[in-house]
């Protein structure tokens, strides 16, 4: 098992302030190695490059081969340039727990990109943590319990309601579009009176890295759950919605309850493992998006962290 007290993502330093060249020029350079590094390091943080927001994409396109749409995302974001987004758009004063991105879907990309624009005022590090070690952590009763997956199931709306909208969910007007992008990802789906639709996926609760072969645990069971939430906030949730007519719900695959117990200790646990990356303007953090789930500490004053991902 990793050492959690002692392991943290390596820091590619400069004190030139090169900006976007000197980063593509040292990406460059490493050539196939650069891949290497990444899985064996998991996450490397690039500090002192100054890398501007007009040279953002040069340096993208160094870290991320075939950059992606963020289409089925479930978190709320802001599209700012070629694939590229804000960071979830959660208020300041929520952590937002680990997860692991579009752990949810058929298919994720393979690495994440981060960008500090404008460093918080305070707080707002990027926290990380090995999946494979939030998977050991984890009790074995709740290991057991999710050996057979779970089952996501999101509500969009047509534009008026709680949540994401499917437009926004999948990035278009058309509903063509979005049957032919569910079918081949073994979704059931179904179209409702109001304009919404409800999707139905069954997923796996961990997976497997493809070259160091790690198991690691890869769902968001916490996030999907009310409970995860915290106390409150879900009283007041079941106040508005029945729990299946939630934005964003999760059972168990075969549709039994996740118990609410089991959520807290996934939240906390992925919490309490994880290492926080501060940031500085012109920073980046790439990370391997299996091996390392990624979250967010609360802050104050402004904080601008954009996005980006490939397979």
């Amino acid at each position: 098992m990793t050492d959690t007290q002692t392991w943290t993502p390596l820091e590619i330093e400069t004190e030139c302030e090169g900006g976007a060249e000197e980063l593509v020029e040292r990406v460059a350079g490493m050539g196939e190695e650069f891949g290497k590094l990444l899985v064996a390091e998991k996450g490397l943080v690039f500090r002192g490059f100054g890398v501007t927001p007009e040279d953002l994409d040069r340096a993208l396109d160094a870290l991320l081969p075939n950059r992606l749409a963020y289409v089925h995302g479930n978190s709320p974001r802001t599209k700012v340039g070629s694939n590229v987004y804000t960071s979830t758009e959660y208020p300041r004063e929520f952590t937002i727990s680990m997860h692991n991105e579009m752990s949810y879907a058929h298919a994720w990309p393979s690495r994440l990109a981060f960008y500090c624009q404008v460093r918080p005022g305070g707080g707002g590090a990027t926290p990380v943590v090995d999946a494979a070690v939030w998977f050991e952590s984890l009790d074995a009763e709740v290991r057991e319990a999710f050996a057979g997956g779970v089952r996501y199931v999101q509500n969009l709306h047509d534009g008026y309601g709680l949540g994401k909208s499917w437009q926004d969910t999948f990035e278009t007007t058309s509903r063509e579009d979005v049957e032919a992008f569910l079918g081949p990802t073994g979704a059931t789906w179904e179209w409702k009176a109001d304009g919404g639709i409800r999707v139905s996926s069954v997923r796996p609760a961990t997976t497997r890295h493809p070259v160091t072969g790690a198991e690691v645990w890869f769902n968001q069971s916490d996030q999907w759950h009310p409970a995860g939430l915290g106390d409150d906030t879900a009283a007041a949730l079941a106040q508005i919605l029945p729990e299946d007519e939630l934005p964003q719900h999760v059972t168990f695959a075969d549709g039994g309850p996740i118990p609410a117990e089991y959520v807290a200790q996934i939240r906390d646990r992925g919490l309490a493992h994880a290492v926080d990356v501060d940031w500085r303007a012109g920073d980046l953090l790439l990370i391997d998006n299996v091996l390392l789930a990624h979250g967010r500490r609360p802050f104050v004053g402004d904080r601008r962290v954009l996005v980006a991902m490939s397979d």
